[in-house]
């Protein structure tokens, strides 16, 4: 199908935006939606299947409406992850320094209204999905209109397949670089001196979860991260520490587990434990929530695709037939 527009009257400056640097935005599209945009001077043509030119020519629209400035690559990628069918007058308004916030899919749409609704809610899914970063925002949000009198950020101190040995300083330097995904994004979603205040006042509390055992947590937005890296007992723990007034977020991706292969998962334990209890929501995203660069819902597919297996991984990388020394030591392994 072949879609044509003439976008009047004429802006040069909006186009040239609009297309980008050697029409790199035009390129984008046409990858990300397999269709071919062909133009001259206000004049736009978009070859594809019928829904896929409908799209790109509501894209080329929408960013020549926003084209008095000029457009960057993350933009049209954040617009190309988006689900077409999303309206924007039903995402939520969220009170944070990001004026621009709001899901981008229907299954964003639906894990933010879990949040609203009910006091517990679990954010299940591959990363890039927004998973931990619209948890912060309903956090931030909450406590900007004195819902909640804090906000409590925690997630288990888990190395991602790495050994990260002795790490000198003091506490808060030792579990500083478990917790980074989390200050990034308090200080996108509130501004790094804003952050400080609240840390200093003690409004935002950041800690491992070793330290939530023994408390009681009132009137707080409570988010757990990387949960799959839990053990049962430590969700169990988590779980029970939720006071009055409070909401509690666990968010986290079960196939990046780095616990010993022997040990269960809290977060696998908790979704089969607590599927059929009231008040709590479990909300599973996808690689359709991949708000990402456009590769990585890709990678995300390839690496769960049906079959695949460590096994077969292993079988490639010795199979390689460049590779001759993984082919040496597999050979003295064999009996």
């Amino acid at each position: 199908m072949i879609l044509r527009h003439l976008f009047s009257p004429p802006n040069n400056t909006r186009l040239t935006h609009l297309c980008g640097p050697m029409d790199e935005h035009l390129r984008t599209i046409e990858v990300a939606l397999q269709v071919k945009i062909a133009h001259r001077h206000e004049q736009f043509k978009v070859d594809g299947t019928k829904a896929n030119a409908k799209r790109g020519m509501e894209m080329l629209q929408a960013l020549y409406e926003m084209a008095a400035r000029p457009i960057d690559t993350a933009t049209i990628q954040l617009m190309l992850a988006g689900d077409p069918d999303m309206n924007d007058a039903d995402s939520p308004g969220l009170k944070t320094k990001r004026s621009d916030l709001k899901p981008r899919t229907l299954n964003q749409a639906n894990y933010l209204d879990h949040i609203a609704s009910h006091d517990i809610t679990f954010g299940i899914g591959p990363a890039g999905t927004g998973k931990t970063y619209l948890a912060v925002a309903m956090a931030v949000d909450a406590l900007q209109r004195s819902a909640v009198q804090r906000i409590v950020l925690t997630r288990p101190a888990v190395e991602a397949g790495e050994r990260l040995g002795y790490l000198p300083g003091d506490l808060a330097q030792k579990i500083d670089p478990y917790l980074r995904p989390l200050y990034d994004a308090l200080y996108d979603l509130m501004g790094f001196e804003q952050v400080q205040k609240a840390f200093e006042r003690q409004t935002i509390e950041v800690a491992p979860l070793a330290f939530m055992r023994g408390r009681t947590l009132n009137t707080a937005f409570v988010i757990l991260d990387e949960a799959q890296n839990t053990t049962p007992e430590q969700m169990k723990m988590f779980l029970t520490r939720i006071g009055f007034g409070s909401k509690a977020v666990i968010t986290g991706d079960v196939s990046q587990i780095d616990l010993p292969k022997t040990q269960l998962s809290g977060l696998i334990d908790a979704e089969r434990v607590l599927k059929r209890v009231d008040g709590i929501a479990i909300c599973r995203l996808t690689s359709a929530d991949v708000v990402r660069h456009p590769l990585v819902a890709r990678i995300v597919d390839a690496y769960d695709a049906p079959g695949r297996s460590r096994a077969d991984s292993q079988h490639a990388l010795i199979s390689d037939p460049q590779d001759t020394a993984v082919r040496a030591r597999a050979r003295k392994k064999s009996p």
